[in-house]
Protein backbone atom coordinates (compact mmCIF):
# COMPACT_ATOMS: atom_id res chain seq x y z
CA UNK A 1 0.00 0.00 0.00
CA UNK A 2 1.33 3.43 -0.92
CA UNK A 3 1.66 5.83 1.98
CA UNK A 4 2.64 9.45 2.22
CA UNK A 5 3.11 11.89 5.02
CA UNK A 6 0.63 14.73 5.39
CA UNK A 7 1.79 17.84 7.20
CA UNK A 8 -1.16 19.83 8.51
CA UNK A 9 -1.07 23.56 9.20
CA UNK A 10 -1.18 22.92 12.95
CA UNK A 11 1.69 20.41 12.71
CA UNK A 12 3.76 22.78 10.61
CA UNK A 13 3.20 25.75 12.93
CA UNK A 14 4.24 23.62 15.91
CA UNK A 15 7.36 22.42 14.10
CA UNK A 16 8.35 26.00 13.30
CA UNK A 17 7.70 27.24 16.83
CA UNK A 18 11.40 26.93 17.67
CA UNK A 19 12.09 29.79 15.23
CA UNK A 20 10.44 32.19 17.69
CA UNK A 21 11.90 31.78 21.18
CA UNK A 22 10.27 35.08 22.19
CA UNK A 23 6.79 33.75 21.44
CA UNK A 24 6.62 30.70 23.75
CA UNK A 25 3.77 29.23 21.68
CA UNK A 26 1.53 32.33 21.65
CA UNK A 27 2.15 33.14 18.00
CA UNK A 28 1.52 29.52 17.03
CA UNK A 29 -1.78 29.56 18.91
CA UNK A 30 -2.82 32.81 17.22
CA UNK A 31 -2.05 31.44 13.75
CA UNK A 32 -4.07 28.32 14.54
CA UNK A 33 -7.08 30.48 15.50
CA UNK A 34 -6.79 32.37 12.20
CA UNK A 35 -6.71 29.04 10.34
CA UNK A 36 -9.84 27.86 12.18
CA UNK A 37 -11.71 31.10 11.39
CA UNK A 38 -10.73 30.73 7.72
CA UNK A 39 -12.36 27.28 7.64
CA UNK A 40 -15.62 28.74 8.99
CA UNK A 41 -15.59 31.54 6.41
CA UNK A 42 -14.77 29.03 3.66
CA UNK A 43 -17.76 26.88 4.59
CA UNK A 44 -20.11 29.86 4.41
CA UNK A 45 -18.67 31.00 1.06
CA UNK A 46 -19.24 27.51 -0.37
CA UNK A 47 -22.92 27.82 0.58
CA UNK A 48 -23.24 31.39 -0.69
CA UNK A 49 -25.66 30.52 -3.46
CA UNK A 50 -27.87 28.41 -1.20
CA UNK A 51 -28.39 30.70 1.80
CA UNK A 52 -29.22 34.37 2.28
CA UNK A 53 -25.60 35.50 2.47
CA UNK A 54 -24.89 37.02 -0.95
CA UNK A 55 -25.54 40.61 -1.98
CA UNK A 56 -25.25 43.91 -0.19
CA UNK A 57 -25.99 44.34 3.50
CA UNK A 58 -27.37 47.85 3.06
CA UNK A 59 -24.53 49.35 5.12
CA UNK A 60 -21.77 51.63 3.79
CA UNK A 61 -18.41 51.13 5.52
CA UNK A 62 -15.80 53.72 6.52
CA UNK A 63 -14.28 53.45 3.02
CA UNK A 64 -17.54 54.68 1.47
CA UNK A 65 -18.06 51.21 -0.02
CA UNK A 66 -21.22 49.13 0.14
CA UNK A 67 -20.69 46.27 2.57
CA UNK A 68 -21.56 42.81 1.37
CA UNK A 69 -23.30 40.43 3.76
CA UNK A 70 -20.26 38.18 3.64
CA UNK A 71 -18.07 41.14 4.67
CA UNK A 72 -20.00 41.38 7.92
CA UNK A 73 -19.94 37.63 8.46
CA UNK A 74 -16.19 37.28 7.87
CA UNK A 75 -15.42 40.33 10.02
CA UNK A 76 -17.36 38.84 12.94
CA UNK A 77 -15.87 35.36 12.58
CA UNK A 78 -12.26 36.57 12.56
CA UNK A 79 -12.87 39.12 15.32
CA UNK A 80 -14.49 36.51 17.58
CA UNK A 81 -11.73 33.98 16.89
CA UNK A 82 -9.00 36.49 17.70
CA UNK A 83 -10.81 37.77 20.78
CA UNK A 84 -11.07 34.28 22.26
CA UNK A 85 -7.52 33.26 21.34
CA UNK A 86 -6.08 34.90 24.44
CA UNK A 87 -3.07 36.03 22.38
CA UNK A 88 -4.59 39.05 20.63
CA UNK A 89 -5.36 42.32 22.42
CA UNK A 90 -6.87 44.24 19.52
CA UNK A 91 -7.72 44.17 15.83
CA UNK A 92 -8.04 46.69 13.00
CA UNK A 93 -10.16 45.73 10.00
CA UNK A 94 -11.45 47.31 6.82
CA UNK A 95 -15.03 47.22 8.06
CA UNK A 96 -14.54 49.28 11.25
CA UNK A 97 -13.72 52.97 11.45
CA UNK A 98 -11.53 52.57 14.55
CA UNK A 99 -9.46 49.70 15.90
CA UNK A 100 -11.30 47.21 18.12
CA UNK A 101 -9.70 47.05 21.56
CA UNK A 102 -10.30 43.82 23.47
CA UNK A 103 -10.99 44.69 27.11
CA UNK A 104 -11.33 41.20 28.60
CA UNK A 105 -8.70 40.64 31.28
CA UNK A 106 -7.06 37.69 29.47
CA UNK A 107 -7.10 39.54 26.13
CA UNK A 108 -5.38 42.63 27.54
CA UNK A 109 -2.42 40.40 28.38
CA UNK A 110 -2.09 39.27 24.77
CA UNK A 111 1.21 39.98 23.03
CA UNK A 112 -0.15 40.68 19.56
CA UNK A 113 -2.40 42.94 17.51
CA UNK A 114 -3.85 41.92 14.14
CA UNK A 115 -4.66 44.06 11.11
CA UNK A 116 -6.76 42.46 8.40
CA UNK A 117 -9.12 42.64 5.48
CA UNK A 118 -11.53 39.85 6.42
CA UNK A 119 -12.90 39.43 2.89
CA UNK A 120 -11.01 40.99 0.00
CA UNK A 121 -12.96 41.22 -3.28
CA UNK A 122 -16.26 40.32 -1.61
CA UNK A 123 -18.40 41.84 -4.37
CA UNK A 124 -17.13 39.03 -6.62
CA UNK A 125 -18.95 36.42 -4.53
CA UNK A 126 -22.21 37.03 -6.40
CA UNK A 127 -20.45 35.92 -9.61
CA UNK A 128 -18.55 32.93 -8.19
CA UNK A 129 -15.15 34.63 -8.54
CA UNK A 130 -12.30 33.89 -6.11
CA UNK A 131 -12.03 36.10 -3.01
CA UNK A 132 -9.68 36.12 -0.05
CA UNK A 133 -8.78 37.16 3.49
CA UNK A 134 -5.59 39.09 4.34
CA UNK A 135 -3.97 39.27 7.78
CA UNK A 136 -0.99 40.90 9.43
CA UNK A 137 0.39 40.31 12.95
CA UNK A 138 2.49 42.68 15.07
CA UNK A 139 3.83 42.59 18.60
CA UNK A 140 2.13 45.24 20.68
CA UNK A 141 3.97 48.41 21.74
CA UNK A 142 1.93 49.25 24.83
CA UNK A 143 2.69 47.26 28.03
CA UNK A 144 0.83 43.98 28.50
CA UNK A 145 -2.18 44.31 30.76
CA UNK A 146 -3.06 47.78 29.45
CA UNK A 147 -5.49 48.64 26.69
CA UNK A 148 -3.82 48.85 23.31
CA UNK A 149 -3.70 52.23 21.62
CA UNK A 150 -3.77 53.58 18.09
CA UNK A 151 0.06 53.59 17.97
CA UNK A 152 0.08 49.79 18.24
CA UNK A 153 -1.63 49.58 14.85
CA UNK A 154 0.50 52.19 13.09
CA UNK A 155 3.80 50.33 12.95
CA UNK A 156 5.93 50.06 9.83
CA UNK A 157 5.46 46.89 7.82
CA UNK A 158 9.00 45.82 8.68
CA UNK A 159 7.74 45.17 12.23
CA UNK A 160 5.34 42.41 11.17
CA UNK A 161 6.05 39.09 12.87
CA UNK A 162 3.72 37.21 10.52
CA UNK A 163 1.44 37.88 7.58
CA UNK A 164 -0.60 35.89 5.13
CA UNK A 165 -3.74 35.44 3.15
CA UNK A 166 -6.42 32.87 2.41
CA UNK A 167 -7.75 32.43 -1.11
CA UNK A 168 -11.20 30.89 -1.48
CA UNK A 169 -11.28 29.49 -5.00
CA UNK A 170 -11.61 26.14 -6.75
CA UNK A 171 -9.55 25.00 -3.78
CA UNK A 172 -8.98 26.97 -0.60
CA UNK A 173 -5.41 27.87 0.27
CA UNK A 174 -3.75 29.58 3.23
CA UNK A 175 -0.38 31.16 2.47
CA UNK A 176 1.69 32.70 5.25
CA UNK A 177 5.14 33.74 6.40
CA UNK A 178 6.71 34.36 9.78
CA UNK A 179 9.80 35.93 8.25
CA UNK A 180 11.48 32.67 7.28
CA UNK A 181 10.13 32.05 3.79
CA UNK A 182 6.60 31.46 2.50
CA UNK A 183 4.56 28.27 2.68
CA UNK A 184 1.16 27.39 1.25
CA UNK A 185 -1.48 25.01 2.62
CA UNK A 186 -4.48 23.64 0.75
CA UNK A 187 -7.67 22.78 2.61
CA UNK A 188 -8.50 19.08 2.33
CA UNK A 189 -12.29 18.99 2.77
CA UNK A 190 -12.24 15.24 3.48
CA UNK A 191 -10.38 15.76 6.77
CA UNK A 192 -11.13 19.46 7.34
CA UNK A 193 -7.45 20.39 7.60
CA UNK A 194 -5.09 22.74 5.79
CA UNK A 195 -2.26 20.54 4.47
CA UNK A 196 1.17 21.65 3.26
CA UNK A 197 1.00 21.73 -0.54
CA UNK A 198 3.38 24.53 -1.57
CA UNK A 199 6.50 24.46 0.62
CA UNK A 200 9.05 27.28 0.45
CA UNK A 201 7.38 29.31 -2.30
CA UNK A 202 9.77 31.33 -4.46
CA UNK A 203 8.43 33.83 -6.96
CA UNK A 204 10.31 34.28 -10.26
CA UNK A 205 12.46 37.41 -10.65
CA UNK A 206 10.69 38.10 -13.94
CA UNK A 207 7.27 37.28 -15.29
CA UNK A 208 5.02 37.71 -18.32
CA UNK A 209 1.81 38.85 -16.61
CA UNK A 210 0.79 42.37 -15.68
CA UNK A 211 -2.39 42.89 -13.63
CA UNK A 212 -4.08 46.28 -13.68
CA UNK A 213 -7.61 47.56 -14.16
CA UNK A 214 -7.21 48.98 -17.66
CA UNK A 215 -10.78 50.27 -17.46
CA UNK A 216 -9.24 53.19 -15.53
CA UNK A 217 -6.73 53.90 -18.32
CA UNK A 218 -8.00 57.42 -19.06
CA UNK A 219 -7.45 58.35 -15.40
CA UNK A 220 -3.87 57.02 -15.19
CA UNK A 221 -0.89 59.36 -15.09
CA UNK A 222 1.34 59.38 -18.13
CA UNK A 223 4.11 57.17 -16.71
CA UNK A 224 1.65 54.31 -16.05
CA UNK A 225 0.20 54.63 -19.54
CA UNK A 226 3.75 54.38 -20.89
CA UNK A 227 4.40 51.27 -18.79
CA UNK A 228 1.26 49.60 -20.13
CA UNK A 229 2.39 50.37 -23.69
CA UNK A 230 5.79 48.91 -22.80
CA UNK A 231 4.08 45.70 -21.63
CA UNK A 232 2.16 45.48 -24.90
CA UNK A 233 5.13 46.06 -27.22
CA UNK A 234 6.76 43.12 -28.94
CA UNK A 235 10.31 42.40 -27.83
CA UNK A 236 11.50 38.83 -28.18
CA UNK A 237 14.58 39.37 -26.01
CA UNK A 238 12.49 40.37 -22.99
CA UNK A 239 9.55 38.07 -23.73
CA UNK A 240 7.13 40.86 -24.48
CA UNK A 241 4.32 41.41 -25.15
CA UNK A 242 3.18 40.44 -21.68
CA UNK A 243 -0.21 38.95 -20.94
CA UNK A 244 -2.82 41.08 -19.21
CA UNK A 245 -4.69 39.27 -16.42
CA UNK A 246 -6.93 41.10 -13.94
CA UNK A 247 -9.47 39.43 -11.64
CA UNK A 248 -10.32 42.39 -9.43
CA UNK A 249 -9.43 40.67 -6.17
CA UNK A 250 -6.00 41.60 -4.78
CA UNK A 251 -5.49 38.17 -3.22
CA UNK A 252 -6.43 36.31 -6.39
CA UNK A 253 -4.31 38.44 -8.72
CA UNK A 254 -1.32 38.41 -6.37
CA UNK A 255 -1.56 34.65 -5.73
CA UNK A 256 -1.41 33.82 -9.44
CA UNK A 257 1.52 36.16 -10.02
CA UNK A 258 3.34 34.88 -6.91
CA UNK A 259 3.37 31.36 -8.34
CA UNK A 260 3.81 32.17 -12.04
CA UNK A 261 5.72 35.45 -12.02
CA UNK A 262 4.14 38.79 -12.78
CA UNK A 263 3.30 42.18 -11.33
CA UNK A 264 0.15 43.70 -9.83
CA UNK A 265 -0.43 47.44 -10.17
CA UNK A 266 -2.91 49.74 -8.44
CA UNK A 267 -1.49 53.20 -9.10
CA UNK A 268 -2.66 56.55 -7.91
CA UNK A 269 -4.82 58.16 -10.57
CA UNK A 270 -7.10 61.13 -11.16
CA UNK A 271 -9.97 59.36 -9.39
CA UNK A 272 -7.83 58.03 -6.53
CA UNK A 273 -4.96 60.52 -6.05
CA UNK A 274 -3.57 58.57 -3.08
CA UNK A 275 -4.24 55.14 -4.54
CA UNK A 276 -7.06 52.84 -3.50
CA UNK A 277 -5.56 49.99 -1.49
CA UNK A 278 -5.05 50.35 2.27
CA UNK A 279 -1.46 50.34 3.50
CA UNK A 280 -1.96 48.74 6.92
CA UNK A 281 -4.09 45.68 6.21
CA UNK A 282 -3.75 45.13 2.46
CA UNK A 283 -0.41 46.44 1.14
CA UNK A 284 1.80 45.62 4.14
CA UNK A 285 0.89 41.93 4.55
CA UNK A 286 0.98 41.26 0.80
CA UNK A 287 4.33 43.11 0.56
CA UNK A 288 5.70 40.99 3.43
CA UNK A 289 4.74 37.79 1.60
CA UNK A 290 6.18 39.09 -1.69
CA UNK A 291 9.55 39.96 -0.16
CA UNK A 292 9.78 36.69 1.74
CA UNK A 293 9.23 34.86 -1.56
CA UNK A 294 11.97 36.87 -3.30
CA UNK A 295 9.74 39.52 -4.87
CA UNK A 296 9.32 43.23 -4.23
CA UNK A 297 6.64 45.75 -3.28
CA UNK A 298 6.73 49.51 -3.77
CA UNK A 299 4.56 52.61 -3.81
CA UNK A 300 6.47 53.57 -6.96
CA UNK A 301 9.13 55.48 -5.09
CA UNK A 302 9.92 53.59 -1.93
CA UNK A 303 9.62 50.17 -0.31
CA UNK A 304 6.10 49.62 1.01
CA UNK A 305 7.32 48.05 4.26
CA UNK A 306 9.35 51.17 5.09
CA UNK A 307 6.35 53.54 5.08
CA UNK A 308 5.17 54.70 8.50
CA UNK A 309 1.34 54.70 8.54
CA UNK A 310 -0.48 57.76 9.83
CA UNK A 311 -3.91 56.16 10.04
CA UNK A 312 -5.27 52.62 9.91
CA UNK A 313 -7.21 53.30 6.69
CA UNK A 314 -4.39 55.14 4.90
CA UNK A 315 -4.27 54.45 1.17
CA UNK A 316 -1.22 53.91 -0.99
CA UNK A 317 -0.28 53.26 -4.61
CA UNK A 318 0.80 49.62 -4.83
CA UNK A 319 3.11 47.72 -7.16
CA UNK A 320 3.94 44.17 -6.11
CA UNK A 321 5.27 40.96 -7.63
CA UNK A 322 8.37 39.81 -9.47
CA UNK A 323 11.36 41.90 -8.40
CA UNK A 324 12.57 43.00 -11.82
CA UNK A 325 9.08 43.97 -12.96
CA UNK A 326 8.51 46.15 -9.89
CA UNK A 327 11.88 47.84 -10.45
CA UNK A 328 10.95 48.54 -14.09
CA UNK A 329 7.77 50.32 -12.95
CA UNK A 330 9.86 52.42 -10.55
CA UNK A 331 12.09 53.35 -13.50
CA UNK A 332 9.08 54.62 -15.46
CA UNK A 333 7.91 56.67 -12.47
CA UNK A 334 11.43 58.08 -11.94
CA UNK A 335 11.45 59.18 -15.58
CA UNK A 336 8.48 61.43 -14.91
CA UNK A 337 10.21 62.82 -11.83
CA UNK A 338 13.34 63.62 -13.84
CA UNK A 339 11.31 65.34 -16.54
CA UNK A 340 9.71 67.57 -13.94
Amino acid sequence: MNSYKITTLNDFITLKQKDFPFAKGELSNLLNHIGTAAKIVNKKINKAGLVDIIGRSGVVNIQGENQQKLDNFADKVFTDALRTSGECCGIATEENQNEIVFTEKFAKKGKYIVCMDPLDGSSNIDYNVSVGSIFSIYRRITPRGEKVKNEDFLQEGTEQVAAGYVIYGSSTMLVYSTGNGVNGFTLDPSIGEFCLSHPDIKTPDDGKIYSINEGNYIFFHEEIKKYIKYCQEKDEDSGRPYTSRYIGSLVSDFHRNLLMGGVFLYPQNKKAPKGKLRLVYECNPIAFIAEQAGGAASDGKKRILAIRPKSIHQRSPFYVGSKNMVRKIEDFIDERKRNN
